[in-house]
């Protein structure tokens, strides 16, 4: 699971859940059935499912966005961002990463 990303979570959630029923999973991680099963078939996740998912997935969000590597300068460690990224059809991986990537930049700056 080191190689996870926005586009990939999908199919490694599948991958996690294997010949367990949707059902059971979806309890488990705490989000409806129809959820689980729109995220398997590729669709983002919002920012409570997302935070879950990584729960779920013991994965820190942070790898995901990009964004959990310690800068020289910081003498705390930083704080992993989220995003919201809404499961709507109408937003595209291509998109969906280009927020991600705004989010990060935007956290380097302030």
């Amino acid at each position: 699971m080191s190689d996870i990303s926005l586009s990939t979570i999908g199919r490694t959630v599948a991958i996690r859940r294997g010949n367990r029923g949707i059902r059971e999973v979806a309890k488990e991680i705490g989000i409806s059935t129809a959820t689980l099963s729109r995220i398997e078939n590729g669709n983002l996740p919002d920012l409570e499912t997302f935070s879950r998912l990584c729960r779920w997935l013991n994965i820190d969000a942070g790898k995901i966005l990009g964004c959990s590597q310690k800068k020289e300068h910081e003498t705390k460690p930083s704080t992993p961002i989220t995003a919201h990224f809404k499961a709507n059809k109408t937003l595209s991986q291509k998109a969906a990463q280009a927020l991600a990537d705004l989010i990060i930049i935007a956290q380097a700056n302030f």
